[in-house]
């Protein structure tokens, strides 16, 4: 919605009081923006410090919901909690770098069960895989629009993350039927042209 002058203009001439009253009143409409506003006006803690509470969180909580695995619809309802968590964090304190390695974290540490997840029948777990192939198409275009600087830390993720997926059949072979190279999984290879490569193999009807 755009705001004409004259709107902006009434707006300004609120007095103090006023103006304080009717922050307060949309503060308590908009949690997300009280938490952002919190975050850069009065907390005491970096986006470093919040992205490392985060991480530790992300690994308590995926080891406590481990347990939920043979019920891959409730297990896929709290991976999508967390994430959600996840998007929050770096909606709150604009974590660029956070939001691929966060999101990164997160599908090592599922994949971290990978012994239980062999357990189940591939129709269980399609939807989970389909979800986390997804997450790691999000995660390279991220990377592509990130600084070079980065990369070292990222590689070392993916690294793990291709290590993960190796060790998992069902979810190696939907990554390639997806249209994953796997020497994407170093940021160095992912392709300059990566959006469109994305938009054309969704467009084709995978990663769904």
């Amino acid at each position: 919605m755009e705001y004409s002058k004259e709107f902006k203009q009434a707006l300004s001439e609120f007095s103090s009081k006023e103006k304080d009253k009717l922050i307060f009143r949309l503060l308590k409409k908009d949690k997300l923006l009280s938490k952002k506003l919190y975050f850069e006006l009065i907390d005491e803690e970096t986006t470093d410090d919040k992205r490392n509470t985060m991480e530790e969180n992300i690994r308590e909580r995926i080891l406590e919901i481990s347990k939920y695995i043979g019920n891959q619809k409730y297990f896929l309802v709290l991976i999508r909690k967390l994430s959600a968590e996840i998007t929050e964090h770096v909606k709150v304190t604009t974590d660029k770098f956070g939001e691929v390695s966060l999101n990164l974290f997160l599908i090592n540490e599922i994949l971290e069960h990978n012994k239980k997840l062999g357990q189940q029948r591939f129709d269980n777990v399609y939807k989970l895989y389909i979800y986390l192939i997804n997450k790691i198409f999000k995660a390279l275009t991220l990377i592509k629009k990130l600084d070079e600087d980065y990369w070292m830390e990222f590689d070392e993720l993916l690294e793990n993350l291709n290590d993960k997926i190796d060790n998992n059949i069902y979810l190696s072979k939907l990554c390639v039927n997806n249209g994953l190279d796997f020497n994407w999984l170093k940021c160095e290879n992912i392709p300059d042209h990566f959006e469109l490569i994305v938009k054309n193999i969704k467009s084709e009807g995978f990663l769904r």
